[in-house]
């Protein structure tokens, strides 16, 4: 099972699949990544040898942001926002959504389920 950026990738998968599980990494950058480690892609997580992880290990942490300092200054960033009390940190502060995207009939996963209608009005007693 290879550990890259804290990350235990799962081993079934082949490589170019299997990076996408760090965050920061998508597709694209997978394939860069194993292009200049000179992997290929198709191999599994479970066959790679140890010293094409310890490429890909170090690829990845020369690269820069991944996982926790990418998820660190992406929280710093909305923290900002939210501070100086730009449009957009509003809506982060409301939990709306924060591109443009309407409101009135869809964002229930940024909204929250919906909240039910008033049951029934409390009655009169004499």
């Amino acid at each position: 099972m290879a550990r890259i950026a804290g990350v235990d990738l799962p081993p079934k998968k082949q490589i170019w699949i299997g990076l996408t599980y760090i965050h920061g990494i998508g597709r694209t950058r997978a394939a860069a990544i194993l292009d200049k480690a000179g992997v290929s892609p198709e191999t599994d997580v479970q066959d790679l040898t140890e010293e094409e992880a310890r490429s890909i290990r170090q690829i990845v942490q020369d690269e820069g942001r991944v996982e926790g300092d990418l998820r660190k200054e992406v929280a710093q960033n909305v923290k900002r926002l939210i501070e100086i009390g730009s449009y957009r940190g509003i809506r982060h502060r409301r939990g709306l959504p924060v591109r443009g995207q309407r409101t009135h009939t869809n964002s229930r996963t940024r909204k929250g389920p919906r909240r039910g209608a008033v049951a029934s009005k409390k009655k009169v007693t004499k």
